[in-house]
């Protein structure tokens, strides 16, 4: 029996090898999956552990127009010669391309994974801009899918989306690998060259930009550390220079503070993680964040705003505190409980794994979004 075929499509390569990292793979063993994102080496890595076949496409991530008919065009004679049963797209402009494409292509299912919405932090042309292209992508697609309650309360609220929305499971787009992010021997001895005993070290995994509440984060920091020097913070990933950087404040204080180190980019986070004693993830917008389910599954108490995913994940006074975005007040305060108030904290730190692995199961998610494929057949 010839299996049904099913496009991934996102715009980047990364998010195929990174965000949906052994998805790929499952799904191909039921269905014929090709994976199709622009070039890169990601795409590679993901045609070689996902044992799946991939096409490269090129698609520009900022607006771009005559760049984004080009790939519109190229999208629409990739389907008519593919034709596939599903498309199914995961970044905001590979659905908006793919999403019409597959319309006017007249694809069966065609389903959209939004996992974070862009337009509610814009403002003036640019937001209007991305609500026209959301609302394009949601009206050509059959299905949509949020992340996250969070996501699609804004879909609704917004006038988005008036399709059929369905949440996967609990939410995210591929659970957290419990078997992997814990505190095998290996992970603790390599978190040994990064412990430092006798201080409270708080972690931040991201981008090193102000949207992620990093200016915040390292004023509120500063201030805690003025009344108590045995804190530190390790910042674990890259500064952006071009999308949003943080203050140059900020970036003096980040190179020149004694008890802030920044990490940089790491492809495996989880010995920085074991040497942590709390996260914190203080972004102003996100659509699921993986970054607070890792740390959680690593028996991490999280301190994350109250926004779109991370109060869907953070369960208050359970597995972490949730604080109003952008205030640094706010978030000096709670890092100073951390400090005074140890017993709570490790109650929560006890709490973590089992609040996470409870509800977002990577191999669980699996069995429901299989489910779901198949009660579009």
């Amino acid at each position: 029996m010839t299996k049904k075929k099913i496009l991934r499509i996102s715009t980047v390569p990364m998010s195929l090898n990174l965000v949906l990292k052994g998805q790929l793979r499952m799904i191909n063993e039921v269905y014929e999956l090709v994976a199709v994102s622009s070039p890169g080496k990601d795409l590679e890595e993901v045609a070689q552990r996902e044992g799946v076949r991939t096409i490269e496409l090129p698609m520009e991530r900022r607006i771009s127009l005559w760049k984004d008919f080009k790939s519109l065009v190229a999208m629409i004679r990739l389907i008519r010669k593919e034709k596939p049963w599903m498309v199914h797209s995961l970044t905001p402009k590979a659905g908006l391309v793919s999403m019409m494409a597959a319309k006017l292509c007249g694809v069966p299912v065609r389903i959209h994974t939004f996992t974070g919405l862009v337009f509610p932090t814009a403002t003036g042309l640019k937001r209007k801009i991305l609500m026209f292209t959301d609302r394009l992508t949601c009206s050509c697609a059959t299905l949509v899918n949020p992340e996250g309650q969070g996501v699609k309360r804004d879909l609704e609220q917004y006038h988005i989306c008036r399709k059929p929305m369905q949440i996967i499971g609990n939410g995210n787009v591929n659970g957290i690998d419990m078997a992997y992010f814990q505190r095998t021997e290996e992970v603790m001895q390599e978190a040994e060259k990064y412990r430092k005993p006798g201080v409270t070290t708080y972690c931040f995994v991201g981008r090193i930009v102000g949207d992620k509440g990093i200016n915040e984060l390292v004023a509120a920091f500063d201030r805690l550390y003025k009344e108590n020097q045995k804190i530190r913070l390790l910042l674990v990933g890259p500064f952006e220079e071009e999308l949003d950087p943080v203050t140059p404040e900020t970036r003096k204080k980040i190179e020149s503070h004694p008890a802030i180190e920044a990490a940089g980019w790491q492809s495996n986070v989880r010995p920085f993680l074991a040497a942590s004693d709390i996260f914190v993830l203080p972004s102003y917008r996100e659509g699921f964040p993986n970054v607070l389910m890792q740390a959680g599954a690593m028996g991490l108490p999280c301190i994350a705003t109250d926004i779109n995913g991370s109060n869907e994940i953070i369960l208050q006074g359970k597995n972490g505190v949730i604080i109003p975005s952008k205030s640094e007040e706010a978030l000096y305060t709670v890092m100073r409980e951390t400090v005074n108030e140890p017993e709570r904290w490790d109650e929560m730190a006890s709490n973590a794994r089992e609040s996470i692995g409870s509800r977002y199961d990577q191999q669980a998610f699996w069995k429901e979004l299989k489910a779901f494929y198949a009660s579009l057949e």
